[in-house]
């Protein structure tokens, strides 16, 4: 369904990507697990079409990827969950909620907004609230909501419980599972596995910007 083929991605110069090479199934969880620098978010936002690679290819439902920008890859039902949230702070949080489905005239914006309150109801009830007013973890809740928005084939999660609560943690891997068995494919990048080791069905390690194994 979604594969990544010796990605070699460069920023300024310095090599980041050193040939990394993942395969996702259709409603496969996936870990990319990897301590901090070792190129977990680089691969996300390569993925996401936010940089550009230098050499290998992405290939989402047996077509590559490569030349897309990232608001069409989202066009093609991918979702993104940066690990800076990205939320814009004076749009409300239903609002930012939305922003994908603005840009994405095919979607069924009243379906999709309503799969996100069913499965993050404590966001529902702050949807009038401005982004800005939000707690970092609430903020997290949010940006796991607009994904899930644009993400009807794939989300694409960068350490969403990296700098939460404990409680939130267990919250969002709550949130997390609920969404198997709707054919969604899920690429959770985090530090460890400690999260969501009952989530994925399998992960691969990454290293200095390559594969461990």
């Amino acid at each position: 369904m979604f594969e990544a083929k010796s990605l070699q991605v460069s920023i300024k110069s310095i090599e980041i990507l050193r040939g990394v090479d993942l395969k996702i199934g259709e409603g496969e969880m996936v870990g990319l697990v990897g301590r901090n620098g070792a190129g977990k978010t680089t691969t996300m936002r390569t993925l996401m079409g936010i940089l550009p690679l230098r050499a290998g290819d992405i290939v989402f439902q047996g077509k590559s990827i490569n030349s897309l920008s990232s608001d069409k890859r989202a066009a093609l039902g991918i979702g993104y969950m940066p690990e800076d949230r990205r939320l814009v702070p004076q749009l409300t949080v239903e609002e930012n909620i939305l922003l994908p489905a603005w840009a994405m005239k095919h979607l069924d914006q009243a379906a999709r907004l309503q799969l996100a309150y069913d499965l993050l109801p404590e966001i529902a009830a702050m949807r009038d609230r401005r982004a800005l007013l939000l707690s970092g973890g609430q903020q997290k809740l949010v940006a796991l909501a607009r994904a899930i928005m644009a993400g009807t084939n794939l989300l694409l999660l960068d350490e969403p419980f990296e700098g939460v609560a404990p409680a939130l943690s267990q919250r969002l891997s709550e949130v997390i599972g609920a969404l198997r068995g709707q054919k969604l494919s899920v690429l959770i990048a985090q530090s460890d596995s400690n999260h969501s080791a009952k989530l994925l069905d399998r992960k691969y390690t990454i290293e200095r910007g390559a594969n461990v194994n």
